[in-house]
């Protein structure tokens, strides 16, 4: 995957201010997964803040461009990338599609929702990154219906080595605003969390799916 400095430090503060990044080491999240988590991150709120909002899409349009190249489409993974997704495709003056988690089971069943032809260059955005499984379906589907999918701009990363193997299973580019590393010294520099709470932290990322049984120990 890959990452700037400057912009993954900065869109780290950023979600911390509005709150879109919640730590809470002593009483964990539960993740749809079933996975306790002391991290909880909701990129959605963004659209809620103005000149959030605006510096994500401007980093976006700015990134994929000299990333990817210019691409014919953007593509929004649904739900949580539709609203950046169309920011950064009016920005940059490109049509817009989004992904379905799966087809439609009724109407025209569709799973990209949209219009373009086949073989032209897209690019996804994607609010998220965690496994790497709801990503890589997109771009899956995408492929399908004869995308030249040239990679994918997320807004943050946990940086699993599961999502990292996956990701270059299917031979995507990648790249990030932000990831967690950059978040923890983030937040240890502007007093979020201490240090014992920045331990807690970096020992869940190396075994988030069994982080809750350790911690019962």
């Amino acid at each position: 995957m890959i990452f700037n400095n400057n912009t993954a430090e900065q869109t780290a503060e950023l979600l911390l201010q509005i709150n879109a990044i919640k730590l809470n080491s002593k009483n964990p999240f539960t993740w749809a997964s079933g996975w306790k988590s002391p991290i909880y991150c909701d990129n959605r709120i963004i659209l809620s803040f103005p000149a959030v909002r605006n510096y994500v899409r401007d980093e976006f349009a700015k990134h994929i461009e000299d990333k990817f190249g210019r691409p014919d489409v953007i593509a929004g993974v649904a739900t949580g990338a539709i609203g950046i997704g169309i920011l950064v495709a009016e920005a940059m003056g490109l049509p817009f599609v989004y992904v379905r988690p799966e087809a439609k089971k009724h109407g025209r069943q569709n799973q990209v929702e949209g219009h373009f032809e086949k073989g032209q260059n897209v690019v996804v955005v994607e609010d998220l990154i965690s496994t790497g499984g709801s990503s890589l379906q997109a771009v899956e589907a995408l492929r399908n219906e004869g995308a030249n999918v040239k990679g994918m701009a997320a807004i943050f990363t946990y940086g699993f080595d599961i999502s990292v193997e996956k990701i270059a299973e299917a031979k995507l580019d990648v790249f990030t605003l932000s990831n967690y590393d950059n978040l923890l010294k983030r937040a240890v520099a502007k007093q979020y969390i201490n240090e014992n709470e920045m331990a807690t932290l970096q020992e869940w990322r190396k075994s988030p799916s069994t982080w809750n049984v350790e911690v019962s120990k």
